[in-house]
């Protein structure tokens, strides 16, 4: 599948994909571990679980093309909560410290959770929220 690049210094790769130098820090951001991958092999800088969707709404939405507007609206909702926030600020640290690569095991990356997490990130870096 190759890298995503989403501007801004972030990258968006499967987890699967080997890591690369240009990586930067890489983050896992599934609430779930990646099936059939060892800890070594993932070489993450950290697994951000807080800023992956809830289980209840990754059951709902379960990658179905016309959920998706409505995943990403409830995602943003919940990306307002507490702990998403202090994960959010842990990552655009890492943006403004240099590239920034969000792992996902999802096969359907275009319909994912991470979008809409770089779409959060890119609008914090435009408003200076770090």
């Amino acid at each position: 599948m190759g890298e995503i690049s989403a501007g801004d210094g972030i990258r968006v790769r499967r987890v699967y994909e080997p890591p690369e130098a240009a990586d930067g820090a890489r983050v896992l951001v599934d609430r779930l571990w990646p099936r059939g991958l060892s800890k070594e092999a993932a070489q993450l800088s950290e697994w951000c679980k807080d800023a992956a969707p809830s289980s209840e709404l990754r059951r709902w939405y379960g990658h179905q093309e016309d959920r998706f507007a409505a995943f990403a609206a409830r995602y943003r909702e919940e990306l307002e909560g507490e702990a998403a926030r202090r994960a959010l600020e842990s990552l655009r640290r890492r943006v403004a410290q240099g590239p920034l690569t969000l792992l996902t095991a999802t096969k359907q990356v275009p319909l994912s959770h991470v979008t809409v997490l770089v779409e959060v990130l890119r609008e914090g870096v435009e408003e200076g929220a770090v």
